[in-house]
């Protein structure tokens, strides 16, 4: 569903604050150049480094302390020189790579590693680092003698914190991911736990042994000396244990920051306890995340307030965007029956409420103009407003500011659902909202000015410029939503007569005069009449009289695609919008449901694609695995024409999203493209249904489907050149049977949507390439050192499950 982009930044930081950086490779590590110094280096640096705190200059040390002072969480100390050199535009002398110890009066040097050598930096609370750097001013240095201030310097090393590695936190990558969100500070710093088996599963069984192992060696496990930033564990309230780093020692009072959990307090000194080897495994789980969309108002006080009241201690499915240091992410709330996206929700607190529409009941509007048409009767309208007038003065100013600009440097990089951007639009800029992406060049947009849905490609949308962007986002979308009263109850998708005569009704007038007569706010939806600007206030003459009083709608089964004896949907199906354009490009010359009842016809072979070339028998094919029942019906896909398969389902996706609608005649056992589950697919026709629906046959992907016929348009020939993708397979080596369940479970679980070799013993031709089928062995080749038979497992679960009968 997302498009991930972007390469992880190189080199450095992990800035949550209770979250050590992720470590970089090995390889990473031996690129940092060793014994470098450079005539460009910071003139602060006294030339001569020996290996005392005291040699480096403090105007020198409090510039490395303004960068770590940003970065709470620890700095690995091969990114300081980058990030040194871009702030002071001064390169960093790499000597100091070497010999870290000459930062340990301002900082605390934490070893990971030796081999590589790996160091983690954290600045020291400004108390200390102001003491030493005064220090470090009155060294005098007299051959062979240390004086006062180098040995408080070095005594300083034993409040060092023990040198304790903990692993780095792996963002999940597999399955399904889910977060709680902790706390935040702005929109770009939100702190989440991951949840799930490794994560948080695995940190309530460490919070347990840590209780077990502690309430029994208390006593042997206090600390004895502390230090700022040492990780220690800490008796909590609720006699919880918790892991935690110490960020301030005042006297008694220990201020921790729990790594874990993410939140900060006071404990005090005989809380603390040494952190012993066994709770080091797991990496810190408060982690930092940033939300997309919203970071250009990261710090927007109203926008950080509804985060927060939206988000703190609930728990979310999320989508990846990026996987860097701090991952952008997307948060979903799936606790309803529709997926709320959290990002898009919480940037609706920066509309300006001023230009939003609030339609009033009995209220009467004119000047009223009808945008889009969809085919569940609804549509969407838009007034006259203050909102209207503002929006377009912004568009203008959109429309002057790119006169003069290159689009192109404007294209959007990372898509993403939620995501606003702008789209060229007959001639002129119009906002858009980005509700579902198809593949890396096709998605779903919605207009937010009009209601209207469309397919357009990703090379079409910009972004929107920065110094426009918080106009743009303050106008709320122009487009209401309503429907029309006094009609039947909605029983779901119109028919093609039906929905083709309210568009050409309400379509080919300029303007309406409309009267709200209820407001559903639960849905978001309008109960209106409509009249012609000639039939006002006529109630008898109003768009909805003509309607129900229309011949086409005293009968219902001609307006409804599918009603049950009762009156209410027998099966549910998602509407979708046609944008004002296409609704007056032309009508179906028949109706679709008339058309179905024609007789079917066989298999015509005009026009077929090539049938697949299948390797010969013995030789290996690489091949994907789309859909398995059992070891006796499985359906593959040559791994070398995946890419073409996927080229040929985007540009179905944009042509039949823009092309106008044609009368198809419906016949069984005849190609045509069908809309499922917002892809289009090539399919046969294997049974028509008399509720309006049918029954078809996916010939790339091997799967049967259930479609309205409204969703179905004839096969171009240009869609016919690639052969049909899906295989229908059985497996070797095993004996022909009736699979049982558990078989059938165990096998699916094998293979289905993985990639494996296929060895092919036999083809069992047909005139139909997808009648064709092949029996074939499967291997698993992704391990290392194993390739697995498939047939072997199988053949080996049947007699397992044979034993427990």
């Amino acid at each position: 569903m997302s498009l991930h982009r972007g390469d992880q930044m190189d080199g450095l930081l992990y800035p949550a604050k209770k979250i050590p950086p992720i470590a970089k490779s090995d390889t990473e590590q031996e690129k940092a150049p060793e014994n470098v110094t450079s005539s460009k280096a910071d003139p602060l640096l006294k030339p001569n480094i020996d290996t005392r705190p005291g040699s480096l200059s403090s105007d020198f040390k409090q510039k490395v302390v303004n960068i770590l002072l940003k970065y709470s969480s620890g700095l690995w100390a091969n990114a300081l020189p980058k990030l040194y050199q871009d702030t002071y535009q001064v390169k960093f002398p790499e000597d100091i790579l070497n010999n870290l110890e000459l930062l340990s009066d301002v900082c605390v040097v934490d070893y990971v590693s030796e081999v590589p050598r790996k160091a983690i930096l954290y600045a020291k609370p400004q108390r200390h680092i102001d003491e030493n750097l005064n220090v470090t001013e009155k060294v005098q240095r007299h051959d062979g003698v240390k004086t006062t201030a180098e040995q408080q310097c070095e005594e300083s090393k034993d409040q060092y914190p023990e040198n304790i590695t903990v692993p780095p936190l792996i963002i999940p990558s597999e399955g399904s991911v889910s977060v709680m969100v902790l706390e935040l500070k702005n929109t770009n710093e939100v702190l989440i736990r991951y949840v799930g088996k490794d994560y948080s599963s695995a940190q309530e069984q460490m919070e347990d042994d840590m209780k077990a192992y502690y309430s029994q060696n208390s006593t042997a496990s206090l600390a004895q000396s502390l230090s700022v930033g040492q990780l220690v564990a800490v008796h909590a309230e609720e006699d919880a244990w918790l892991r935690a780093r110490i960020i301030s020692l005042d006297d008694n009072r220990i201020k921790v920051c729990y790594v874990d959990h993410g939140f900060s307090e006071f404990v005090e000194s005989n809380s603390v306890y040494k952190l012993q080897k066994q709770f080091h495994s797991l990496p810190f789980q408060a982690a930092k995340c940033k939300l997309a969309g919203l970071e250009v108002f990261c710090d927007d006080p109203v926008l950080v307030k509804t985060v927060e009241s939206q988000t703190c201690s609930k728990i979310f499915a999320v989508e990846i965007l990026e996987k860097s240091d701090i991952p952008l992410l997307i948060l979903y709330d799936t606790s309803g029956e529709d997926d709320i996206n959290i990002n898009g929700t919480c940037l609706k607190a920066l509309y300006d409420k001023s230009l939003a529409l609030h339609l009033q009941v009995d209220a009467l509007y004119t000047n009223v103009r009808v945008t889009s048409v969809f085919s569940d009767g609804s549509l969407y309208c838009q007034v006259p407003s203050k909102g209207l007038s503002r929006l377009s003065e912004t568009l203008q100013k959109l429309e002057d500011y790119f006169h003069y600009k290159q689009t192109s440097d404007f294209n959007v990089s990372l898509p993403f659902c939620g995501k606003i951007c702008l789209f060229p639009s007959k001639g002129k800029w119009a906002r858009v909202e980005i509700r579902i992406i198809h593949t890396r060049r096709a998605l779903d947009v919605q207009f937010m000015d009009t209601g209207t849905v469309a397919t357009v490609k990703v090379s079409e949308l910009r972004e929107i410029p920065p110094q426009f962007l918080r106009e743009v986002i303050a106008i709320p979308p122009q487009a209401i939503k309503c429907c029309l009263a006094d009609l039947p109850p909605n029983t779901g998708m119109w028919t093609p007569d039906a929905v083709l005569w309210l568009r050409d009704t309400v379509m080919n007038c300029p303007e309406f005069s409309m009267k709200v007569v209820k407001q559903d706010d639960s849905k978001g939806i309008a109960h209106v009449y409509l009249f012609a600007p000639e039939n006002f206030p006529d109630m008898d003459h109003s768009v909805n009289r003509q309607i129900k009083n229309a011949d086409l709608w005293k009968h219902q089964k001609d307006v409804f695609l599918s009603v049950s004896p009762s009156g209410t949907s027998s099966t549910k199906v998602t509407s979708d919008a046609v944008s004002a354009q296409q609704l007056t490009s032309g009508r179906l010359e028949k109706s679709v449901s008339d058309s179905a009842r024609e007789p079917s016809s066989a298999v015509s072979t005009i026009d077929m694609p090539p049938p697949l070339p299948l390797s010969k028998t013995g030789e290996l094919m690489d091949v994907y695995v789309s859909v398995a029942c059992h070891p006796g019906h499985f359906i593959v896909q040559p791994w070398k024409e995946l890419h073409n398969l996927e080229a040929l389902m985007e540009e179905m996706i944009l042509y039949y999203s823009r092309a106008e609608e044609k009368h198809v005649n419906i016949e069984k056992n005849k190609l045509y493209a069908a809309k499922i589950e917002n892809q289009w697919y090539r399919v046969i026709i294997k049974g028509i249904l008399r509720n309006g629906f049918l029954s078809v046959y996916e010939l790339d992907y091997g799967k049967h489907e259930f479609v309205s016929i409204e969703k179905v348009q004839p096969l171009m020939d240009t869609f016919r050149k690639l052969p049909f993708q899906a295989i229908t397979a059985q497996l070797a080596g095993v004996k022909s049977q009736q699979w049982s369940e558990e078989a059938s479970i165990v096998f699916r679980n094998l293979v289905e949507k993985k990639p494996l070799v296929a060895q092919i013993q036999a083809v069992n031709e047909s005139t139909n390439s997808w009648d064709r089928k092949i029996v074939t062995f499967l291997v698993d080749t992704s391990l290392p050192d194993t390739d697995i038979w498939i047939h072997d497992f199988v053949s080996q679960s049947l007699v397992e499950f044979s034993k427990d009968d």
